[in-house]
């Protein structure tokens, strides 16, 4: 999973500032996490959940290598650690059970555990990718929120471990999640936890309280797919994009209302997968052999419309979810047996690619001017961007061959979880 970050990160020499006219992007409203506390990496794909360290300040030169701070065995599954203040959250499994367990951030020490027997057979195809968990944890206000591989959601005291709370929509679904099990990432919008449930077939995108987990809102029926929901404002509302197993969706963010849709089935093979990217009021959808579109939702008065404006077919996203640097849109086509892409993403026209056979999967971080790219094969590379062509500035082999959950990156610490075990690695020289 993430160890492959590892190498990238240890900074030797004096930081430089960002790059004049880079784009960084706003916060997001969904950084409600933490009440007291300082939140520095509260769910999956960070603090704005866009991939963007926007603490991070990237050195004048790269490293050789980095210094191991501590490492811990935490078990399988694909979910990135979370971290508050002064400690690590992970949600993972060991054997028949997933394990929650909270960290101390400057030894690796374990301050509480707590575990759940969740059985799980994995089905025909992805019995290499394990029995999860596949979806990250997320931060509520003094909660860790959960989903385990059969679709059952959790939310954990944050300071003792005890579980407050769980819903299982297992009885009213049939089943809790898709063909290779639940694996989109919950959103947290303020006191509220949103995330779409179900199978292939039955589902609904719903909204939780975070305290108590009473159901707040849930709109339509339709099945799940293994994307994460977003949050963002389009003309002037804030709403949740969804992409499920038959349409990408807006929904209002307070009322669970449908704004609009754009159809866009899970068709046998190809996926509903990536989570898509949201930039200038535009969202950019990639599904495996379907290439990547720029969607945009308009609204006069109170209806909305949906307008595609491009379609490009050269490269297309299956597992690997995308990133914006600039006004670039860097991402992994599996086309090539993978292939690291760089897009405009104004006109859709396709940059540059990288060196084919980069692997199944690649987890991208974005800082000013450069994008980290962490190959499930264990290699990070350092990209600069954007520029007109590939760039690599660095690359660091790591030791850890099945590198698949995304990685933290704080100002001074890189966590990266590999294939069972969790490790901190020191961004500064001694």
């Amino acid at each position: 999973m993430v160890a492959r970050w590892m190498n990238v990160l240890v900074l030797l020499g004096v930081f430089s500032t960002p790059c004049l006219g880079q784009q960084v992007p706003a916060e997001s409203s969904s950084r409600t996490a933490g009440d007291s506390v300082a939140v520095r990496w509260p769910a999956f794909l960070g603090p704005d959940r866009n991939g963007w360290a926007k603490d991070f300040v990237v050195p004048k030169q790269w490293p050789q290598q980095m210094r191991p701070v501590w490492q811990v065995e935490v078990g399988a599954g694909y979910g990135t650690p979370l971290v508050v203040g002064n400690r690590v959250y992970q949600h993972s499994r060991e054997g028949d059970e997933e394990v929650v367990r909270c960290l101390n951030l400057e030894d690796g020490k374990v301050i509480w555990r707590n575990s759940d027997p969740v059985p799980f057979k994995m089905g025909g195809g992805g019995e290499r990718h394990g029995k999860g968990p596949k979806a990250s944890p997320a931060i509520a206000h003094n909660r860790l929120v959960t989903v385990s591989i059969t679709g059952v959601l959790s939310a954990w005291d944050l300071d003792s471990g005890k579980r407050v709370w769980q819903r299982d929509y297992r009885g009213e679904f049939g089943k809790g999640h898709p063909y290779w099990g639940a694996s989109g990432s919950p959103l947290v919008v303020r006191d509220r936890v949103v995330l779409h449930l179900g199978n292939d077939e039955k589902g609904a995108l719903l909204a939780w309280n975070v305290q108590d987990g009473k159901e707040v809102w849930r709109q339509g029926t339709d099945g799940a797919s293994y994307a994460s929901p977003l949050l963002v404002t389009i003309a002037g509302v804030e709403q949740v994009v969804d992409w499920n197993h038959r349409a990408l969706v807006g929904v209002a963010a307070d009322t669970g209302k449908l704004l609009w849709e754009f159809p866009f089935p899970h068709v046998g093979h190809n996926q509903n997968m990536p989570t898509p990217v949201y930039h200038n009021q535009r969202i950019l959808l990639g599904g495996e052999n379907r290439g990547i579109r720029s969607v945009k939702p308009t609204r006069q008065g109170e209806l909305w419309s949906v307008t595609e404006e491009w379609h490009q077919e050269k490269v297309a996203l299956d597992m690997s979810t995308a990133v914006i640097n600039g006004n670039a849109l860097l991402g992994m086509s599996h086309y090539g047996k993978g292939r690291i892409f760089c897009l405009d993403t104004a006109t859709g026209d396709v940059l540059w690619q990288g060196p084919g056979r980069v692997g199944e999967n690649v987890a991208f971080l974005s800082v000013a001017g450069h994008v980290l790219a962490l190959t499930s094969h264990g290699q990070l590379q350092v990209l600069r961007t954007p520029t007109e062509q590939y760039e690599l500035v660095a690359t660091y082999d790591l030791k850890d061959r099945w590198t698949w959950a995304p990685p933290v990156l704080l100002p001074d610490r890189l966590l990266i979880k590999g294939d069972t075990q969790l490790t901190c690695w020191s961004l500064l020289s001694k």
